[in-house]
């Protein structure tokens, strides 16, 4: 399984057993105000805050929250963020790159490079190890709610590149100027999906043994708990039976 979905099954277990749901709401309240923010703030005409709302209803956070994290945009003392890319290398040399929304620059870079740092990984410059990757459009949905026939022919007459159909999902992917088409052409087919957001592919995974695999996860566990960061994606390649003991 791939770093970029196997970080998501991590986080959904974790999130679990750890029930974080002020902090997950937090950071999706706060990438529903920079997508309204950076353009209309009604969904109908804002694709980025359509996705927002999306992932945020797929968490089940409360209508008048989402509602409210709109208008705060529109707020004279609203907070201005900015989108920064953290890139680096964690545990076994598995590359890692880190999308955070800040209002803080400075405290969150350092926070960043100090979650690396004590977890045995290395906080790079832009771009370092972004090669290794392709920025891809990614829309999940559950496995209930189709067949894997059924779901590949609608995101192939989308316009999808691919879909991998599991036991409990199904991962269809896109360039990311079809991102938006596909999207919505799913979402009328199928209904909202569980996820649907632009994300990092690695062109390659990296095999992970035990000691790595648990600092990498204890480093992706304080990644997650930082406020500022809105997602994680790696080259990683971890065995369900190491997954399975690690995040028991």
């Amino acid at each position: 399984m791939a770093g970029h979905s196997q970080f998501k099954n991590i986080m959904h277990r974790k999130g679990a057993q750890d029930a974080k749901r002020a902090k997950v709401f937090n950071k999706l309240a706060r990438e529903i105000s920079v997508a309204a923010k950076s353009g209309m703030p009604d969904p109908t005409a804002n694709p980025r805050l359509r996705a927002a709302i999306q992932a945020a209803r797929a968490q089940n956070m409360p209508r008048d929250r989402i509602d409210r994290a709109i208008s705060a945009a529109a707020g004279a003392d609203a907070a201005t963020y900015e989108e920064v890319r953290y890139e680096g290398y964690g545990p076994g040399g598995v590359a890692l790159i880190v999308q955070a929304l800040t209002d803080n620059r400075n405290r969150t870079a350092s926070e960043i490079r100090t979650a690396f740092s004590k977890h045995g990984g290395t906080l790079g410059e832009t771009n370092s190890v972004s090669f290794q990757f392709n920025r891809i459009g990614q829309v999940i949905y559950p496995a209930a709610v189709a067949g894997a026939d059924e779901v590949f022919e609608a995101a192939l007459e989308a316009g999808a590149e691919n879909v991998d159909s599991g036991a409990e999902r199904h991962e269809v992917t896109m360039a990311v100027d079809d991102f938006s088409a596909v999207r919505d052409a799913l979402e009328a087919r199928f209904g909202t999906p569980e996820n649907a957001q632009l994300t990092w592919k690695p062109l390659n995974a990296v095999p992970v043994g035990d000691d790595a695999a648990m600092s990498l996860i204890k480093l992706l566990n304080v990644l997650d708990d930082n406020d500022d960061v809105q997602s994680v994606d790696g080259n990683f390649d971890i065995s369900d039976e190491l997954m399975d003991r690690l995040t028991a």
